[in-house]
C-alpha cells in the first residue's frame, strides 16, 4: 500500500516526537525539547511536566524564527569554517542549546544552574540521540 504525503509526514512527526521524549528523559535539567523547521516553524516539542514557563506563545514564536533564521544563515559558511557542532545561548534564567541537523533544529531548553560539566554530558547524550 503506497502512503499518501500526509500519511508519511504524519509518520515523520512521529519519529521526531519520539526522538525529543528522549531528550527531555536524558537529563532532569532538560526543560523543554522541540524540533523547528527553517522558517521557526514549530514541527513537534515538548514541555517537561511542571516546567515553569518563560515565553508565551508569541514569543516563542519570534525566538524559533530568529534562532532559525540565524542558524540557517550561517549554514552557507560551512565550507569555510566546517559544519556546526551545536550552539549555546545562556540567558539569567534558562540556557538554551540549538542542534542543526537535516530534518531542522532541535531546541532545547535547560535549567539556568547547569553547570558547565553537566551541559557538556547533556550535549553528549543528545547528539547520540539525534
Amino acid at each position: 500500500m503506497i502512503k499518501t504525503p500526509a500519511e508519511k509526514w504524519q509518520k515523520d512527526i512521529s519519529v521526531y516526537r519520539k526522538k525529543c521524549q528522549k531528550i527531555l528523559l536524558s537529563s532532569k535539567s532538560v526543560r523543554y525539547v522541540g524540533l523547528i523547521n527553517e522558517y521557526g516553524r514549530t514541527l513537534t516539542g515538548i514541555i517537561r511536566p511542571g516546567t515553569k514557563i518563560y515565553l508565551k506563545s508569541e514569543p516563542a514564536r519570534n525566538e524559533f524564527f530568529l534562532i532559525s533564521t540565524l542558524l540557517t544563515m550561517r549554514r552557507s559558511n560551512d565550507n569555510a569554517i566546517g559544519s556546526m557542532d551545536c550552539a549555546i545561548f545562556k540567558h539569567d534564567k534558562v540556557t538554551f542549546i540549538a542542534f542543526q541537523r537535516k530534518e531542522g533544529i532541535y531546541y532545547i531548553s535547560v535549567d539556568k544552574n547547569a553547570a558547565l560539566n553537566s551541559l557538556a554530558k547533556i550535549i553528549s547524550k543528545i547528539k547520540k540521540l539525534i
